[in-house]
């Protein structure tokens, strides 16, 4: 059964930074595009940036420069690296492989 596995998240003050992973089980996440999305109350998904299959990342413009995305290939995971976050960072992020798709983390910047 292929199944994504999100962890991190939470509070974090503007300025602050948080780390986001995605763990896949029965996919290996080598083999695949990993996205990243987030989706803020009353607002469309909005794609935040990726790492292809070969490793290489690209982010949406108004994370770039503040996001990393990186991957753990011995431990099949990809991270969601946060920083110099702002109060329109807050929203659930999930991650998707393949068409699966992770339960998704609240983050939340306040102060």
């Amino acid at each position: 059964q292929v199944q994504l596995v999100e962890s991190g998240g939470g509070y974090a003050q503007p300025g602050g930074s948080l780390n986001l992973s995605c763990s896949g089980s029965g996919i290996d996440l080598t083999a695949y595009n990993t996205v990243w999305y987030r989706q803020a109350p009353r607002f469309q998904r909005e794609w935040v940036g990726l790492v292809t299959k070969s490793g290489t990342p690209a982010y949406a413009d108004p994370v770039k420069g503040r996001f990393n995305i990186s991957r753990d290939t011995a431990n099949n995971t990809v991270h969601l690296e946060l920083n110099h976050l702002r109060p329109e960072d807050t929203a659930v992020y999930s991650c998707t492989v393949a068409q699966c798709w992770s339960q998704g983390t609240q983050v939340t910047v306040t102060s």
